[in-house]
């Protein structure tokens, strides 16, 4: 399987890495596959796919969407991401963690 799960958090919170293939010619990856998401128990289903960069010592705003909820896939493709993710779900067992 090409993604690994790196780790998991608050419930619906994965960390994926995919498997980097290299070679002479540099490398490929598969970032997303359906049967390996679905394997792995995580979404297949994507509305809406956005890409953005964020210069060094950017801080973004926290998002969240009730109804319907809506999950966000983030990739770091140079350097490193401090994400933060905070239960805001009433009733939840971890809710402020």
């Amino acid at each position: 399987m090409g993604l690994v799960v790196e780790s998991r958090h608050l419930e619906d919170i994965v960390v994926i890495q995919p498997k980097a293939y290299r070679d002479e010619r540099g490398f490929f990856m598969e970032v997303y596959r359906a049967d390996q998401f679905k394997a792995l128990g995580l979404p297949t289903s994507f509305v809406q796919d956005n890409h953005s960069f964020s210069r060094k010592g950017v801080l973004r705003g926290l998002h969240f969407q009730w109804e319907p909820p809506m999950g966000k896939l983030m990739r770091v493709t140079r350097g490193t991401a401090f994400l933060v993710a905070v239960d805001i779900r009433k009733g939840s067992p971890s809710l402020g963690k």
